[in-house]
């Protein structure tokens, strides 16, 4: 089964055409005002036409009340919605009833124990994505740069009762395929990893991850 690569964060036309021309299944827009990859709405709206059709579009939201995700989904009109905050597995399973779209629920990794939350994320969301926890005084929640102990997930990700995860967190074009050999990984989520300064996305690198990600 091919891999499926995301490529989030996108702001610019530019590197949006590259993660569609260069193959990837998801692209992925954040909607988080802490963020330098915070997309307004009116901008959403053209990206969102762009996209339309060529891979599967993903708003990412975090900790957002039921009328900011209305206005989102009005804007992008997104295929997925990522929750990459402290969302309940309850608050999961009312959004995805509320606005009938998929959800990918984002949880942070530091240590095995972290895996005791799984199972009940894992019956209300469509796709998990597994990703670094960030520091205590880390302001956003992903998009770090930062990676976890990736062999936690060889014993993790085999107690899921869904093939159907995500790998995120530190990865980029140098070591996503050593990733995706150790950890089994159906899927990976990158961001930073191909930025050349914070909120500033590559189209060189986009492209090489990418493709190494294929070659995995």
């Amino acid at each position: 089964m091919a891999i499926i690569v995301k490529i989030c964060g996108l702001t610019e036309p530019e590197s949006l055409e590259a993660a569609l021309a260069g193959g990837a299944d998801m692209v992925g827009f954040v909607f988080f005002e802490k963020s330098l990859r915070h997309l307004t709405l009116d901008r959403a709206r053209r990206l969102s036409g762009q996209a339309h059709g060529r891979a599967e579009k993903v708003a990412l939201v975090v900790d957002a009340d039921d009328a900011r995700i209305a206005a989102v989904v009005e804007a992008l009109a997104p295929d997925w919605l990522q929750l990459h905050g402290a969302e309940s597995p309850e608050r999961v399973a009312a959004l995805r009833q509320t606005f009938g779209l998929p959800i990918l629920k984002a949880l942070g990794i530091a240590e095995k124990t972290d895996f005791s939350r799984v199972a009940a994320y894992e019956a209300v969301a469509d796709r998990l994505l597994f990703d670094a926890k960030p520091p205590k005084d880390a302001i956003l929640p992903g998009g770090n740069g930062l990676s976890f102990d990736w062999t936690l997930l060889q014993e993790g990700a085999r107690a899921l009762k869904k093939p159907d995860w995500m790998l995120s967190g530190g990865l980029d074009p140098q070591n996503v395929a050593a990733a995706i050999r150790l950890t089994g990984a159906p899927g990976v989520d990158v961001s930073s990893g191909v930025e050349t300064a914070p909120g500033r996305k590559s189209v060189e690198k986009i492209r090489a991850f990418i493709a190494a990600a294929r070659a995995a």
